[in-house]
């Protein structure tokens, strides 16, 4: 592991010192390379996916960890966008002068060795390894145990596009072993690793969070919301939160809980249910919900703070706008929420009042990653409030120096 920190330093001292053209060349053949293996990678997964099963993993977990050729194809493509985008580093987002002429700049720079922690998702080693390096980081990647063979094969494609680069393969590289204590051993290498980046579920994020004495940028689960206020359009809502629920209910995007104005819950709800239930959703309700429709199945207190991760969706009545903050602030994830409303007051109210990573109005919660936002991809959805916050991109994974500039100047 010392070795593996040695190498990830080096490397991405050259990867930072490298022209924003080399990293471009890097990210470009990495996508070629990705789609030139995909016969191969598609064999790989298939053999993983097969292990989860006899592992007896969900349909959910299945779903995170399958890959396709659309879902290659889209990681080529993220690759790409990742490449087009603006140069991060040494961009100045702030200067001045004194009276005196010197002058000051805030200018951006990497990070250094960022280590990610992630479950099942194989996309996760492409997204984060093309936005560590288009910011000048190296990056050292520990994906799970279901996910190794679909990885390894992700890792060649990217370090196929480093050395027709020119640049070191060591600055994308994975921990070479399962061993649980290799990842303890990543939580203590603070003379390595810069960031640790975790992506999974919450005993993962927990675990890093509780142990790791590196500086940690959060992912937390995504019980997500969608609002139904009293002045949304009918037609709208059942198109959104179909969408935010059913898309892909295995991302952390999906809404869990759907909250419906009691003033239009009667009007509203047996058709926003019977849209769901058609689109094959189970619909857990409270009490006032099973009033109106007595078909769904009872939600258990329990179900308020659950990311079902799969097609199940609660469904509360909420009186007003006051009700759903209320309901929000106690059962959200600090991730994703979402108002439909023609109100412009409403929206305006829940866009400022909830604390929440990303707040949306008439728009599913599916949009809830980088590349919808125009980064190009992510490496996740930063839920806490430190350094970044959100989607973060290739810009978000840099901090930042000040450049001094003066002609003699001496302090009195």
């Amino acid at each position: 592991m010392i070795a593996l920190g040695d190498g990830a330093k080096r490397a991405q001292r050259v990867v930072q010192r490298s022209p924003h053209a080399m990293r471009q060349t890097a990210l470009k053949a990495a996508a070629v390379a990705l789609r030139g293996i995909s016969v191969d990678l598609l064999k790989a997964n298939a053999a993983d996916v097969a292990q989860a099963r006899e592992m007896g993993k969900d349909d959910a977990f299945i779903d995170r960890l399958a890959l396709d050729e659309g879902r290659i194809e889209g990681m080529a493509k993220s690759l790409e966008a990742i490449a087009a985008r603006p140069d991060p580093l040494g961009a100045i987002d702030q200067s001045w002068a004194r009276e005196d002429g010197m002058r000051f700049e805030r200018a951006r720079v990497p990070l250094g060795v960022i280590a990610v922690i992630f479950e099942s998702r194989p996309n996760v080693a492409a997204d984060a390894a093309g936005l560590c390096l288009k910011a000048g980081n190296a990056t050292i990647l520990r994906g799970g145990s279901e996910s190794r063979r679909s990885v390894e094969m992700i890792l060649s494609a990217m370090q196929k596009g480093l050395e027709q680069a020119g640049l070191p393969m060591e600055a994308v590289n994975i921990v070479p072993t399962q061993d649980r204590d290799a990842v303890g051993e990543l939580f203590r290498m603070t003379e390595h690793i810069d960031l640790l980046i975790p992506r999974g579920g919450r005993s993962l994020v927990a675990r890093v969070q509780e142990e790791s004495r590196v500086p940690v940028l959060g992912h937390l689960m995504g019980v997500n919301h969608s609002y139904v206020h009293a002045s949304a359009d009918l037609e709208m809502a059942k198109a959104v939160v179909v969408n935010a629920k059913m898309r892909r209910t295995g991302v952390c995007g999906a809404t869990e809980t759907l909250l419906i104005d009691e003033a239009v819950a009667a009007k509203y709800l047996p058709p926003l249910v019977k849209a769901l239930s058609d689109a094959q959703c189970r619909v857990r309700g409270d009490a006032a919900a099973k009033a109106i429709c007595p078909d769904i199945e009872p939600a258990s207190d329990e179900d308020w703070d659950t990311e079902w991760l799969d097609a199940v969706i609660n469904v509360r009545v909420v009186d007003g706008l006051d009700a759903a903050l209320a309901h929000i602030d106690r059962h959200g994830s600090g991730h994703t929420e979402c108002i439909i409303a023609s109100d412009q007051a409403a929206a305006d109210r829940f866009l400022s009042e909830v604390d929440a990573a990303i707040v949306m109005h008439n728009a599913s919660t599916q949009f809830a990653d980088g590349g919808e936002f125009g980064f190009g991809a992510e490496i996740g959805i930063a839920t806490g409030r430190l350094h970044a916050r959100g989607p973060v991109g290739a810009e978000h994974l840099t901090s930042y120096h000040y450049r001094v500039r003066g002609s003699g100047h001496i302090r009195p």
